[in-house]
């Protein structure tokens, strides 16, 4: 029975140890104690920013803050163990405050991959070699909880970045917000906000990722050349059309318009302005050093109720004869051949892929650029289990949230305040961000931001900014579909021609993912606006 019992009581301890495990987090960074000893700050000149171990501002709570606003920042912090990222379920998440908001700026993890050299802390910065960045980013059009993989092409041997297409973005508040990304082993990734999912996307789509994680099959052949008789023109003018000879170019477009009288009750002799008879010349007023005083004009109330003052002229109208310059019709063109393009060829750098190769984690590294401090970072965490993640926000994050939504809500009812986001206001919003991302509004993706940024900051004329967004998007549209000519105005007869108006006095005497770029920039100066949504 002994001999039983054993086998039975070692099955019984290890399935036990097994529980135990899979209820632990692989790595998890609370920042209770300070932050020294255990994260390294860059030693690089470039980042001058000064960590804080400080607490989350109305709780016990503590956090790595950033300290100073217009610095640039880079810490990072070892794991004991490389986390593999091929095999199961492994979720990436982080809390994040942004205490004072976030106008322009990072706050974004960089997932560091394992070097054959090892990680030199000290020299850790933007070009540290990382496997995943993830996290808030925002700074003029820019708006985007990042999601960044760089993966290793096996034919060439390059890492590549592929960039999440739709990823959500960043709450315009301050409270306490966590950032989750679950990776899954059949190529499913999902993101969320605070527990929700914002988005979801598949490794291997090329529909998810930009550039796809997949090369294309076939390439357009560098060297092949087009043809130098390729006619790609669609229409020609008529060769056999001849200017009709009744075709006058040098007609003008207007006239003066013959039939036209002076109306009657018209001012020959009056002028359209007379002196103001109420001024008084200055009493300061000193004619050697400013000249003879001239009264200053008013216009001629003998004007206003007749038909006009002045010289009356007749008014011009349209030509009947106008018909502008000649231009052959256009035809069909017999020689097109369509519009060229170059032979496809295999691509040299495509290859064939059941899953992503991720590189294993090394380390964790925050490196950012922001102009607001602040930013409060905690509960960095690596599970392999979703539950265990999601144990660990309602622990952690919920019960601060929840206080720090009840101190906004109550200091907008003391200040009786309408200022806050209502749920359908924050959806609005949201599609308003996406409308700004539509390719062919690009031009004018700075201008609708900055409308959608004004209308968080004042809740209370949503409804303008949308109307005011539509009308840009009928006006674009009104200009694509017909050019964006103006209409002629038709010229008014002659009993209605105005005097003209009086001319005027002269008035007396104005991150991201980009962190690439980030180095190409002075650390001091305000980085170009770009902000809320770039999703």
């Amino acid at each position: 029975m002994g001999g039983r019992a054993l086998p039975l009581l070692l099955l019984v301890i290890s399935a036990l140890f097994a529980q135990i495990r899979a209820s632990e987090p692989l790595f998890h960074e609370t920042f209770d104690e300070s932050f020294e000893g255990s994260w390294v700050v860059s030693g690089k000149e470039e980042y001058t920013g000064v960590w804080k171990h400080a607490k989350s501002d109305g709780h016990e709570d503590y956090g790595l803050l950033v300290s100073e606003p217009a610095k640039k920042y880079a810490i990072v912090k070892e794991l004991d163990n490389p986390v593999t990222l091929k095999d199961g379920t492994v979720v990436l998440q982080f809390e994040v405050r942004l205490q004072n908001g976030l106008e322009c700026g990072g706050a974004y993890l960089k997932y560091i991959r394992v070097q054959d050299t090892g990680l030199d802390t000290k020299e850790f910065d933007n070009g540290t070699p990382y496997t995943i960045m993830f996290g808030p980013d925002k700074c003029g059009s820019t708006n985007k909880v990042h999601f960044i993989l760089k993966h290793k092409n096996p034919k060439t041997g390059e890492y590549v970045e592929h960039h999440l297409k739709s990823p959500p973005s960043v709450p315009y508040d301050k409270l306490s917000h966590v950032y989750t990304a679950i990776l899954k082993p059949d190529n499913e990734l999902r993101i969320l906000i605070d527990g929700e999912e914002k988005s979801k996307a598949n490794f291997l789509s090329s529909d998810d990722f930009e550039p796809a994680l997949i090369p294309s099959k076939t390439i357009p052949d560098p060297d092949d050349k087009k043809p130098e008789d390729w006619d790609e023109r669609a229409k020609i003018p008529d060769p056999d059309a001849t200017k009709p000879d009744d075709w006058d170019e040098d007609a003008p477009m207007e006239i003066v318009d013959e039939e036209a009288t002076k109306p009657e009750g018209w001012l020959d002799d009056e002028p359209d302005e007379i002196d103001d008879p109420e001024a008084a010349k200055p009493e300061d007023w000193d004619d050697e050093e400013d000249g003879e005083w001239e009264a200053p004009k008013i216009d001629n109330p003998k004007c206003e109720e007749a038909p006009g003052c002045g010289e009356w002229k007749k008014p011009m109208k349209q030509n009947p004869a106008y018909k502008g310059k000649w231009h052959a019709p256009m035809i069909d063109n017999p020689s097109y051949k369509g519009i060229w393009k170059p032979q496809e060829i295999p691509n040299p750098e495509y290859f064939e892929l059941d899953k992503p190769d991720f590189d294993p984690i090394a380390a964790i590294g925050i490196e950012i650029w922001t102009m607001q401090d602040g930013i409060l970072f905690d509960n960095i965490l690596i599970a392999d289990d979703e539950k265990v993640a999601n144990s660990i926000l309602e622990k952690t994050w919920k019960p601060k949230f929840d206080v720090e939504k009840e101190k906004q809500k109550a200091e907008q009812a003391a200040a009786g305040s309408s200022d806050g986001l209502s749920e359908f206001q924050k959806k609005v919003f949201d599609v308003l961000y996406k409308i700004a991302d539509i390719p062919f509004l690009e031009p004018y993706k700075t201008k609708i931001i900055d409308v959608i940024e004004k209308g968080e900051k004042q809740p209370n004329i949503t409804i303008s900014i949308v109307a005011s967004i539509v009308v840009v998007l009928v006006s674009i549209l009104f200009r694509t579909l017909f050019g964006g000519k103006k209409a002629v105005a038709p010229v008014k007869p002659a009993a209605e021609v105005k005097k003209p108006s009086a001319p005027e006095a002269d008035a007396a005497g104005s991150s991201g993912v980009t962190e690439e770029k980030e180095d190409e920039k002075d650390d001091t100066a305000a980085p170009r606006r770009r902000s809320r949504r770039e999703t």
